[in-house]
């Protein structure tokens, strides 16, 4: 009889990449909170922006998600092991003892490092998602008792496919070709060559996690081996808290912008079909792969596609009519207007809006603080809105199906009690009520806007309705005067037009009135 998931992971030593990502920090809460039992979880951080891995790692503890724990059970940190190094470095950079204690105690390893910026250069990202890989595969292949590696892939890394199924892809390059092409080529040669060699992908981020999977499955006759592949990640619909959310990437960051009042025009096709995971489902669905893969101990890589297709049918258009319906209910205290806008299907016509309201609106802001002597940032904040836009808008005006077989399946190899704790059917979901604890929680955590400050939030936000209504008036009373005030002209074009024509030969007049029903 199979064990249970807590009790398959007892004693577990484990090894986790990406702990500070948003992902892995739900992954560390989930397996402290529900798998008790753990023994050792190792964190693979490196030194960033003069931090030491060690105040990292304090800092990590330090964050909203682990409040739960520091109430119930604060010794359960205790079990956190820093493993100071860096995926970027040469044999990950760590010492020879931690080395010599993962290849001796470590049991799972769950890599979850990836750089998620989609305009990242080819060459960076290929060193973080590609050779960063390579390295922790090296180091996981020494492991005297590894039991199971996961691969955290996307959804999203066979764009020109309509349907992605859950089964390998043979790569449009070789992985380690590439990886040698960004060693030795320079700069200018390979920013050159960088949309040819990406051109089966919409960018760098897609690219490298495509490439990096067929790089990962060279393992997968040598220890077990899963890849997990999931859609867009939001918001957490239960665990730690429902909403929680700590990042701008994806919808949170056009949620925020939208709510703020400074995204006010997007391309995307309202009927499509979007495709989102809530980052506790993720998790939960990371864990259960693990479990599966390391009790049936396959000799090929299985993939396991965590999406809502065939299990949520939710569009666009809803997400965008809910989201502005709880914007306005739960406003932001700093907003730069009142939320307004709307979706454009055609490229063109988004253009024009983000024109006139992006743009302009940017310059006449950056105008008036010039001449006050303040610091100018509106435009800047709109140029880098726009590259941010220009990216997402991608995958908001094409539509996927993804089959999600293996990963619904999850749920038929675990208890009903287990099922409860490592929840992974989101059919149950209630769409309205998780964007409002969406929009809450972009609020309280990415923003830090403390949910006391609602009242005065909701004073200002009738106080912008106000003078947005007071704006759109006063345009529109100037456009009246505008064609008023110029009607004789218009008028008078006509006149001279029509007096012309009456002066033209008959023959003439013909030819004009011919070539006027052609151009009509």
């Amino acid at each position: 009889m199979a064990p249970s998931v807590p009790e398959f992971y007892k004693g577990k030593h484990i090894l986790i990449t990406g702990a500070t990502g948003f992902v892995g920090k739900a992954l560390v809460e989930k397996l402290l909170r529900s798998c008790k039992g753990v023994s050792t979880i190792y964190l693979l951080m490196r030194q960033k922006k003069g931090l030491t891995s060690e105040e990292r790692l304090k800092e990590l503890i330090n964050q909203k998600v682990f409040d739960p724990l520091k109430e119930k059970d604060p010794t359960c940190f205790k079990k956190l092991r820093l493993i100071a190094g860096d995926i970027l470095e040469p044999e990950l950079g760590i010492s020879d003892e931690d080395r010599k204690l993962l290849q001796s105690t470590c049991n799972m390893v769950f890599h979850s490092a990836a750089c998620v910026r989609f305009d990242q250069k080819l060459k960076d990202a290929v060193a973080m998602n590609t050779t960063g890989t390579l390295r922790v595969l090296e180091l996981a292949e020494t492991m005297e008792k590894l039991e199971v590696f996961v691969h955290l892939s996307t959804a999203y890394c066979r764009c020109h496919l309509d349907v992605l199924e859950e089964k390998l892809y043979p790569a449009v390059h070789k992985p380690r070709k590439i990886m040698e092409i960004v060693e030795w080529m320079d700069d200018d040669l390979l920013n050159h060559l960088e949309p040819k060699l990406i051109s089966s992908e919409p960018n760098t981020y897609s690219y490298t996690k495509a490439i990096t999977e067929d790089l990962v499955a060279e393992y997968g006759t040598k220890f077990p081996l899963a890849i997990a592949r999931p859609s867009i990640v939001t918001s957490a619909w239960k665990d730690p808290y429902p909403g929680w959310v700590d990042n701008l990437n994806g919808p949170t960051g056009l949620l925020i912008g939208s709510g703020k009042g400074v995204i006010r025009s997007m391309h995307c096709e309202p009927s499509y079909m979007a495709d989102a995971m809530p980052v506790d489902v993720t998790v939960n669905g990371c864990i259960l792969l693990a479990y599966a893969t390391a009790l049936d101990k396959p000799k090929e890589t299985r993939v396991y596609n965590i999406t809502l297709s065939g299990i949520v049918k939710m569009t666009w258009a809803e997400i965008i009519e809910l989201g502005r319906k709880w914007v306005n209910v739960y406003p932001h205290t700093v907003a730069l207007w009142y939320p307004g806008g709307t979706v454009k299907s055609y490229w063109w016509t988004h253009q024009i809006c983000v024109i006139f309201l992006h743009l302009i609106p940017a310059y006449l802001v950056d105008g008036l603080l010039f001449l006050m002597g303040r610091k100018t940032f509106m435009v800047n904040v709109q140029k880098r809105i726009s590259h941010g836009m220009g990216v997402i808008q991608y995958y908001t005006t094409k539509e996927w199906y993804f089959t999600n077989n293996n990963f619904r399946a999850l749920r038929e190899r675990i208890s009903k009690e287990d099922d409860e704790t490592f929840f992974t059917d989101v059919s149950s979901v209630d769409i309205p009520e998780y964007l409002k604890d969406y929009i809450l929680g972009a609020r309280q955590f990415v923003c830090k806007e403390d949910p006391s400050t609602l009242p005065r939030a909701k004073k200002l936000h009738r106080i912008r309705y106000v003078a947005d209504v007071i704006l759109q008036t006063v345009l529109l009373c100037l456009l009246l005067w505008f064609l008023y005030s110029y009607s004789h002209v218009f008028t008078s074009v006509v006149g001279t037009l029509d007096s012309t024509l009456k002066n033209l030969s008959p023959i003439d007049q013909a030819k004009a009135e011919g070539f006027a029903s052609v151009t009509m």
